[in-house]
């Protein structure tokens, strides 16, 4: 058990731009994404010469996303040199970590304030840019059991007995919610986006299967779970997350320093979680972190009120929600990835600053966000609201 409290006294934002050149952040280097969430939190009173360490997830660390992007973005925001970043990678679930990782040095002692979050410039820095041996190598790939995403959902809902219906009425009501939501207030307007620009692009017409024809990786994942009877491709390009460019930050304190420098806790790191599954089945991660996360905790799923799951496909979606026996006024709800969408390595730190910000609006108490990740990875938080002292 960790001794010191970490408190989350400062988030920011950026709105989700659509990951391709026709988005509204795709002129934005994300090194610049970051530096201006910096500059932002600064000017709400994180003192930056103060800042311990910068602790930024990125999935896809090439070109315009390598070189260790959170020292670079200290720099660029003009912090104080003598602030260090460092760069993490647990593909989808990278922003989170990152936050995973900063809270437990603030918990442990070893820091005091820290800032975390993540980026993806999905438009400027494509998904397996790093060409890297887990989807590079096809000898690796089929050795591994490193399939296509989008195969691992088929998956589930092949063993669930998901349906085409079902999958298609989750991600519409996902679609739903975020045309009725408010915007967050941790959001802040940038390059003339003051909105997630994907909300409100519902897709038209029959779509059809994204991921029938992808052969070998079903032949792969039907070998691995031969109890699969009959292969069902209900994915389509309606209910897969969307492709996103964007940036998140929170500022972590202890208690003593928040107090110093006048931010008041928004919130409290209860517990934190990584895990691994199974890459052939990797989409099942995040709810494991979940539960792994709330055990830590010592809570169960009925102590809290909002679930954030990052929406890699609607199946998973779907069998989550039975997991924690969840409506959709607790599950994602503003929408998700899907409506809303999936910036990678920032979608976590998204979601848990899309925790806080709900439960404030809602003055409820426990919340959760939760990512799986490529090659069967998963991170999961668990936050507590803080009521303002009187």
């Amino acid at each position: 058990m960790l001794g010191t409290d970490c408190f989350v006294v400062a988030t920011a934002r950026t709105p989700r731009g659509k990951g391709s050149p026709k988005g509204a952040l795709h002129g934005v280097l994300p090194v610049e994404l970051v530096a201006e969430l910096l500059r932002v939190i600064a000017a709400r009173g994180v003192r930056a010469s103060e800042v311990d360490d910068v602790v930024i997830g990125c999935a896809t660390q090439v070109d315009d996303q390598g070189a260790n992007l959170a020292r670079t973005a200290t720099l660029v925001a003009g912090w104080d040199a003598r602030v260090p970043g460092a760069t993490v990678n647990r593909f989808c679930a990278s922003g989170l970590d990152a936050i995973g990782v900063a809270a437990a040095r603030v918990r442990a002692g070893d820091a005091a304030l820290v800032v975390a979050g993540g980026v993806e410039s999905v438009s400027r820095v494509p998904m397996l840019a790093d060409r890297g041996p887990l989807y590079g190598d096809p000898a690796i790939a089929a050795r591994i059991g490193a399939v296509h995403m989008g195969v691992s959902a088929d998956l589930i809902a092949s063993l669930d007995g998901a349906t085409r219906d079902a999958c298609d009425a989750y991600a519409d009501a996902s679609r739903r919610k975020a045309r009725a939501a408010r915007p967050p207030p941790s959001l802040v307007p940038m390059h003339g986006l003051d909105r997630d620009e994907l909300v409100g692009r519902d897709p038209d017409g029959e779509l059809p299967p994204l991921f029938a024809d992808r052969a070998a990786d079903i032949a792969l994942a039907r070998a691995r779970y031969p109890q699969v009877a009959a292969w069902r491709a209900v994915h389509t390009r309606g209910s897969s997350p969307q492709l996103a460019d964007a940036a998140a930050v929170v500022a972590l304190a202890d208690r003593a320093t928040a107090d110093r420098l006048g931010l008041p806790p928004r919130a409290r790191v209860v517990a934190t979680a990584t895990c691994a599954v199974d890459p052939v089945i990797m989409l099942t991660a995040g709810q494991l972190a979940a539960e792994r996360a709330l055990a830590r905790a010592g809570l169960a799923a009925r102590d809290v009120a909002v679930f954030e799951f990052a929406e890699a496909f609607a199946a998973t979606c779907l069998r989550f929600m039975r997991a924690f026996d969840l409506d959709h006024e607790r599950m994602n709800p503003n929408g998700g990835t899907i409506a809303r969408g999936h910036a990678f390595g920032a979608t976590g730190a998204i979601l848990a600053i899309d925790v806080v910000d709900e439960l404030a609006r809602r003055g409820a108490r426990y919340g959760v966000a939760c990512v799986s990740g490529a090659a069967g990875l998963g991170s999961a938080i668990v936050l507590e609201r803080i009521q303002a002292r009187v």
